[in-house]
């Protein structure tokens, strides 16, 4: 085990071989251990520090977006607010329905919050500077993400409420459902990197991945807001007909938990977006990869927050016609058409040359217009026109009357 030389920071073997050299001779299962957790300790940490921080800036900014100030009581511009949100949260009672199934009530956030902490675990930052070597990683991240489909069925189904089991039913529907063309917005991405290795992908971006693919890029993250229950599709959570969805019963520090990975999501689907489609950590003329890593995760996160801002909460029928009449041609229409391209460029190495990705940037661009267009008027409605209003006849009742 790690018998290659590594240069990275955060590399496992780095470590490994650190906790063995301050271990006795002979402990190496005591040197793999330490150094398990010492990467989880700085994993699990950093990824809650960032979403603490994520938290005060989104509702900075949508009380900008709302002409209204948000948090400005704890700390200078209101940055201690996350920290007073979690001693609140602490002190809440943690109630259980009586009729719940316990374990299954209890176990749920923890389901819910595992997979976003164990996809950052394998993001690469740069070169040999990645936790986790996975030669699958796209295959880890569709599998690993697809948990969050149990955790929240999890917990409507065993807080015995039937409010929280529709929102539940409505979410396993839902995330199933943007699985789908989220995994052939991927597939087009493998296909060009010839890899599906999360740090392939990053090095075969001589082009961002962003502008060969479009269409890709827009599936991947039009599903991705739905994969997070985010508006326009935070359905599972519509407070006007479902309370709070899937976890109604919840309170205390487990309803913090659910909170927690819901604010992770978008920054670590950002991160996701930001290997497959932006380069990753790949250095940006003078500037180096990991600020550049960073900048690209922050205009993600920003833009993500700013649909949810802006956008009106969909229906839940016009969520699952989207995902299966929309989203999925158009994840076809990309799959096939970097597929025909393929192709057409591959030379005898099998390798795409950075012409070759300027020739399907254009390309695709077109197939990508073309495609939304279709799309957009098959299912839009602009053939529908509303009826011209009929006055009623009791509203000259009072006239007639005088």
């Amino acid at each position: 085990m790690c018998s290659e030389p590594t240069g990275g920071i955060l590399d496992f073997c780095s470590v490994y071989r650190l906790s063995a050299g301050l271990l006795p001779s002979g402990a190496e299962w005591a040197a793999f251990a330490l150094a398990a957790v010492f990467l989880a300790f700085i994993v699990i940490n950093g990824v809650v520090a960032v979403t603490a921080g994520y938290t005060w800036f989104e509702r900075r900014v949508i009380g900008r977006f709302q002409a209204r100030i948000g948090p400005n009581r704890w700390g200078p511009f209101g940055l201690l607010q996350p920290l007073a949100d979690v001693v609140k949260l602490m002190t809440k009672e943690d109630l259980v329905p009586e009729e719940a199934d316990r374990p299954v009530f209890n176990l749920a956030p923890v389901v819910l919050l595992v997979p976003a902490l164990a996809v950052v675990a394998f993001i690469p930052l740069g070169e040999n500077s990645f936790l986790g070597r996975v030669n699958v990683g796209v295959l880890f991240i569709l599998g690993i993400t697809g948990l969050n489909t149990f955790g929240i069925f999890m917990g409507g189904w065993a807080s015995r409420n039937k409010y929280a089991l529709l929102g539940a039913m409505r979410g396993v529907a839902m995330l199933i459902s943007y699985e789908v063309p989220m995994a052939l917005a991927l597939a087009g991405v493998v296909l060009t990197a010839g890899s599906m290795a999360l740090s392939g992908i990053a090095e075969a971006q001589a082009v961002p991945f962003a502008l060969v693919q479009p269409l890709g890029f827009l599936v991947f993250m039009i599903a991705a807001s739905a994969e997070m229950s985010r508006a326009p599709f935070d359905m599972i959570e519509a407070e006007s007909e479902l309370g709070s969805g899937y976890h109604t019963e919840y309170s205390g520090m487990k309803f913090a938990v659910f909170q927690l990975a819901e604010f992770m999501a978008p920054v670590v689907n950002s991160v996701i977006a930001t290997v497959l489609f932006l380069g990753g950590a790949e250095d940006v003329g003078p500037i180096p990869g990991q600020v550049a890593f960073v900048a690209k995760v922050f205009l993600l996160v920003f833009f993500l927050l700013w649909v949810r801002t802006t956008w009106p909460r969909l229906r839940v029928d016009q969520i699952m016609a989207f995902a299966w009449k929309g989203l999925l041609a158009l994840a076809l229409v990309n799959t096939f058409a970097v597929a025909t391209e393929m192709w057409l460029l591959l030379g005898a190495d099998a390798q795409l040359e950075t012409r070759d990705l300027w020739i399907m940037t254009a390309a695709n661009w077109v197939v990508a217009i073309a495609a939304v267009v279709v799309v957009a008027n098959l299912m839009g409605q602009r053939k529908i026109r509303p009826e011209a209003p009929v006055p009623s006849p009791l509203a000259k009742m009072a006239a007639e009357a005088d």
